[in-house]
């Protein structure tokens, strides 16, 4: 019946068609979008749906919600982002802008899977959508700069807030999770710490500040602090690992020769918080400690200091409920009964801070995400069509 359905309410475009039109758009998260967001326009215009542009300051980019369905409380956000990561370095066997099928029954393009085919499934289904008499409305949401630190969710679940009289109360993000009903996702957030230091011969370690030295220690530090996390009992065993994790990630080029103590050194450091812990907390213990260092080296020399700033913005952890009317519903629509949770962060916590119930369900395995030849199976791509056809029966009872 459902093969049916869509042949007759969407053979204009099938979801494999508009896939490839969306990943033929190498939007790259910090780049303008208005070149993808331009098609998704048309086709929306081309259905016959109205939508609300959120635009950033320089006009370069924008995020787009619409809604179908009547104007009444208790609708459902269909959510996902338009920006990609790049594909420089990476070895593809295909042009990563191009979606290739192979024999593999699998659906090759950078994008294919995170996250432009759930927008493939969200966007053929429309006509469905208008044709259905739902009770409860579909609200779309499509953001800018996901891959970049989820900068433009924010503004774009404020917008929808204010712009609609009716209370959507739930938001369906979907990032890849292989159609499961995923209920939590850790936060992350990225700081730049730079030590500055004073330079010198390196026999005179005990009176100058090797700002290496100091780098050094910092880094241990923040290895310990998640080290007392765990000890401390701060576990969330739905996660992989089930803890927040602190980890350094670049270490910037310090110093110029063995034997001159290094003035200038940095690092960068993500933390990627279980619900119950804050990454602000962690910065002001870490901030504690380097105020410590501070005001022991400023003795040896006076312009010592150590400066810590957000390199991606803190996205939240989300924590929903599985026992919550979303994911019962959601249950209720995809054959994978499991509910879990995943580590890396999405716009679903951002999207709960809003005060809208929030999951993640959609097509496509994480693990193929951020790489070389990255692709979605045609049979994800199908599920994900079907959830969204069946959330549309669901809503029209």
């Amino acid at each position: 019946m459902f093969n049916l359905t869509v042949k007759k309410l969407s053979q204009i475009m099938t979801t494999k068609q508009i896939l490839t039109q969306l990943v033929s758009f190498p939007v790259l998260g910090g780049d303008s979008n208005l070149s993808i967001l331009e098609w998704i326009k048309e086709y929306l215009d081309n259905h016959g749906v109205s939508y609300t542009l959120v635009p950033n300051e320089e006009g370069t980019k924008a995020s787009l919600h619409a809604r179908i369905g009547p104007a009444v409380d208790g609708g459902v956000i269909l959510s996902g982002h338009m920006d990609v990561v790049p594909v420089a370095g990476q070895e593809w066997s295909t042009d990563p802008f191009v979606l290739t099928e192979k024999s593999d029954s699998k659906l090759y393009a950078r994008g294919s899977c995170d996250m432009k085919g759930f927008l493939a499934c969200c966007l053929a289904n429309i006509a469905n959508m208008k044709a259905a008499n739902l009770k409860k409305p579909i609200y779309l949401a499509f953001s800018y700069d996901e891959e970049i630190g989820c900068l433009a969710a924010p503004e774009l679940a404020a917008h929808i807030k204010s712009t609609y009289q009716e209370k959507p109360a739930y938001a369906i993000i979907g990032e890849p999770s292989m159609m499961q009903c995923t209920v939590g996702q850790k936060g992350i957030v990225i700081y730049k710490t730079t030590v500055n230091g004073s330079a010198g011969h390196s026999s005179r370690i005990r009176q100058e500040v090797s700002a290496i030295h100091v780098v050094a220690k910092l880094i241990v530090w923040l290895e310990q602090k998640m080290d007392k996390l765990i000890a401390d009992g701060h576990i969330d065993d739905r996660f992989t690992p089930p803890h927040t994790s602190i980890h350094c990630g670049i270490l910037e080029q310090s110093g110029i020769a063995p034997n001159v103590i290094a003035d200038y050194s940095s690092f960068q450091w993500d933390v990627r918080v279980i619900p119950k812990d804050k990454a602000s907390d962690i910065r002001a213990d870490f901030t504690a400690y380097c105020s410590t260092l501070e005001e022991e080296y400023q003795k040896r020399f006076p312009d010592f200091k150590i400066v810590t700033e957000e390199v991606h913005s803190d996205v939240p952890a989300l924590d929903g409920d599985e026992n919550g009317e979303l994911a019962k519903t959601v249950l209720s629509l995809i054959d994978n009964k499991q509910v879990n949770a995943v580590s890396y962060a999405a716009e679903a916590g951002q999207f709960a801070e809003a005060d809208f119930e929030a999951i993640i369900c959609g097509p496509g395995d994480i693990a193929q995400a951020h790489r070389a030849n990255e692709f979605i199976s045609i049979e994800q791509l199908d599920l994900g069509t079907k959830f969204i056809s069946d959330l549309i029966d669901h809503l029209s009872d």
